[in-house]
């Protein structure tokens, strides 16, 4: 059985959690790898609607087990109303649901940390969701951490938590001139939440390994997208986290010589919320209505996203960082109405053209996008079953982009419910799953 990574290829809000929904049922395990509660994924299930901040999109299928890894870091506050408003909602987490003994906590400081620190950048702002995933990456890196594991036992907790308050008061206090906290606001209602989540805290590494020994088929679901990398991100307006697919390993204890295939998933265009360089963004009357016909709000804040044209030097870049095999494109149908579509295939600087994506800072917010346009198809795509009923123009774009990005397409997306997909034949998807299509229909 295959144990396949879905990562995003551009800057987050791909779509990936309609590609994980849809390949949940061909899986045993769906596990969460990096990440916090700032990310969204969206997943639209005939009427209804559901945005998953921690748990992974998984959930929404019965008998699937969900794995948040260690790679993540969990604000157990947000994590409980989320199980909450999902238990509400006919969802059941008996048995499928894992949380990671060796994931970081998001204490009350970090996200007091996270807003006073956007709030001196001033101009330099990242643009965070002041959620306080930053922060809580910076105690990981430092060692001063609180771990899953370290909320079952009382003591150990206090003792680090009255060490952190201390030092995190002293930050807030004389750097910031912010509210500071004291060791009983925080201590009394996170050995609630300890008693909540205690059920599903486990080794799941070890959970994971035995698994895929047994035979079962994982999916890795990550958060944000590759242009949001810690370490091959437009630096430093990124995350705090390994997005690509090589956090899939660090961030649950599966080795990579366990995967089978990377998954990327690309809007047939591009989005990025909060700040930084985005070389194909575009301005006006056309950004608005992209962003209208779109959606394109952040699932977690409600932030306008940025909108641009699909960026294939951005694309080349995310196959080759994450080894993709395959690409599911998804929102096709937004590009609907446009008359004319642009490609941007290249970036200018200083009378040089650049065919790779730049990783000095300098050259990339100096960088001009060089595109090529393609006629739209100016008819809808969302009634197509498959890739003959799009329309010509339509498969002409797809063909051309599959070119720039050497590498296939395995799904189409043109809406929002599960069906509204077309699965393209001898892609990679159809080797690891073969019954995905009889799911569809």
């Amino acid at each position: 059985m295959p144990n396949i990574v879905v990562v995003g290829t551009q800057w987050g809000d791909e779509g990936k959690g309609k590609v994980v929904d849809i390949l949940t049922p061909h899986v045993n395990v769906v596990v969460r790898y990096q990440g916090g509660n700032n990310a969204g994924h969206t997943v639209v299930v005939g009427r209804e609607k559901y945005v998953l901040h921690s748990i992974p999109s998984g959930i929404l299928h019965a008998g699937c087990r969900c794995v948040i890894g260690c790679g993540v870091v969990v604000d157990p506050g947000s994590l409980i109303e989320e199980m909450e408003a999902l238990v509400q909602r006919g969802v059941s987490f008996d048995g499928n649901l894992f949380i990671s003994k060796n994931a970081h906590l998001i204490m009350p400081y970090h996200p007091a940390l996270d807003r006073a620190s956007e709030a001196k950048l001033g101009s330099r702002r990242i643009g965070t969701t002041g959620k306080g995933v930053g922060p809580a990456y910076v105690d990981k890196a430092a060692r001063v951490g609180i771990r899953m594991a370290d909320l079952l036992d009382v003591q150990l907790f206090r003792e680090k938590l009255e060490r952190n308050v201390a030092q995190k008061n002293r930050l807030l206090r004389e750097i910031y001139d912010a509210q500071t906290f004291t060791v009983d606001e925080i201590l009394n209602p996170y050995l609630r939440y300890a008693g909540w989540l205690a059920p599903y805290i486990t080794d799941t590494a070890s959970l994971l390994t035995r698994w895929i020994e047994s035979g079962y088929s994982v999916l890795f679901e990550g958060a944000q997208g590759t242009m949001l990398d810690m370490d091959h991100g437009t630096y430093p307006f990124i995350t705090s986290s390994s997005t690509t697919s090589g956090g899939a390993a660090t961030g649950t204890g599966v080795p990579p010589t366990r995967l089978q295939g990377i998954l990327g998933v690309a809007k047939a265009y591009t989005t990025r919320v909060g700040s930084g360089p985005f070389p194909t963004e575009m301005s006006g009357q056309m950004a608005e209505d992209i962003r209208a016909r779109g959606n394109e709000y952040g699932a977690t804040t409600g932030r306008p996203r940025r909108c641009g044209w699909f960026d294939a030097v951005v694309l080349r870049y995310a196959v080759r960082i994450n080894g993709l095999d395959t690409v599911a494109l998804t929102k096709l149908d937004v590009l609907d109405q446009c008359e004319t579509v642009k490609i941007c295939t290249g970036y200018r600087y200083k009378n040089e053209l650049l065919t790779d994506f730049p990783e000095e800072e300098a050259v990339l917010d100096g960088a001009e996008p060089v595109y090529e346009d393609v006629s739209g198809w100016m008819s809808p795509t969302s009634r197509a079953k498959n890739e003959a009923d799009l329309p010509a123009k339509a498969r002409r774009y797809l063909e051309r982009l599959e070119e720039l990005i050497g590498v296939p397409f395995c799904m189409i997306s043109t809406g929002a419910q599960r069906d509204e997909t077309i699965l393209c034949e001898d892609s990679p998807l159809m080797r690891w799953f073969p019954s995905v299509r009889s799911s569809l229909l």
